[in-house]
């Protein structure tokens, strides 16, 4: 099952524009990522839907944050890009009267809402201003594509 990144891509980005002077434009955040400026438009639309980020249209224009990384915490980000599922197993609905089945469905339910929980109140404790601490400086690593960095 593949994997999705948008949590981790957009914590990069975010903390990048935390240490960018001025706006990031779409066109740039794509570079950055190796990816489609539409796609990064559509996944900054979100971000700024929860107020974490602001555009501003035309020549000079481009995306910034609109709170500081130290408000921001993976919580925040994970739910503003759509809530992706944490597991990528789940339960089976091969035999929907069966009740071993059910049985194992329930139990996984239990177990997997309970390590979701877990994992909601660590993302709510680390701030981005947290993941970004141990790269005071960093203008580019080798990963960015572009100079976006």
């Amino acid at each position: 099952m593949r994997q999705d990144s948008r949590l981790s891509r957009m914590l990069h980005v975010l903390i990048h524009m935390g240490r960018h002077d001025g706006a990031m434009t779409s066109e740039m955040i794509a570079q950055m990522l190796d990816a489609n400026p539409v796609v990064i438009r559509r996944t900054m639309a979100g971000l700024r839907d929860e107020g974490y980020v602001t555009s501003i249209k035309g020549h000079g224009g481009g995306w910034t944050l609109a709170r500081p990384l130290e408000e921001l915490t993976l919580l925040d980000i994970y739910r503003a890009v759509g809530e992706p599922s944490i597991f990528a197993v789940g339960p089976a609905y091969d035999m929907p009267g069966c009740p071993i089945e059910q049985a194992v469905n329930g139990t996984l339910k239990d177990v997997f809402d309970e390590a979701e929980e877990l994992l909601r109140k660590r993302f709510a404790g680390v701030t981005l201003a947290d993941v970004a601490t141990p790269f005071p400086n960093v203008q580019k690593h080798d990963g960015d594509r572009g100079g976006a960095s």
